[in-house]
């Protein structure tokens, strides 16, 4: 399958190449045709599709390399060994204790002063706003 599937990648980045090679040919011939009469009017136009054509011509030859290239080696091991490996800063932190420390202090009620839980006077949550840029007495 990956044969198949690579072939139709190279034949998919070929075809934009192959259009812009044909309008180029199409405009010389025309060019020559007129006997230079045209050549300031299809000189910025042959100049373009060089440009855009090889533009369309780098996937196209980075296909083909990747195609012709032999696939790499894979290293001595599959995984690197625990001393080439990078090594991380390790910490102190210890996420269960510092849970289990939250979770203590919480159930013993040392969590500082409590709070009323309706702080607005009359003992109810605070009303809304009346309005945009008004007060309300």
């Amino acid at each position: 399958m990956q044969p198949i599937k690579s072939v139709f990648g190279l034949v998919m980045a070929a075809i934009p190449v192959v259009y812009c090679l044909g309008f180029l040919l199409y405009f010389n011939s025309v060019r020559t045709s007129f006997g230079g009469l045209l050549d300031g009017a299809l000189g910025p136009t042959i100049v373009g599709l060089g440009v855009i054509g090889l533009l369309f011509l780098i996937p196209l030859v980075l296909r083909i390399r990747k195609l012709v290239a032999p696939p790499a080696a894979p290293a001595s091991g599959s995984a690197p060994r625990a001393e080439e490996a990078p090594r991380e800063e390790r910490s102190d932190f210890d996420p269960d204790a510092a849970i289990a420390r939250y979770l203590a202090k919480q159930s013993s009620g040392a969590g500082g002063p409590a709070s009323p839980a309706f702080p607005h006077a009359g003992g109810g949550p605070a009303r809304p706003a009346a309005g945009f840029g008004r007060r309300v007495a």
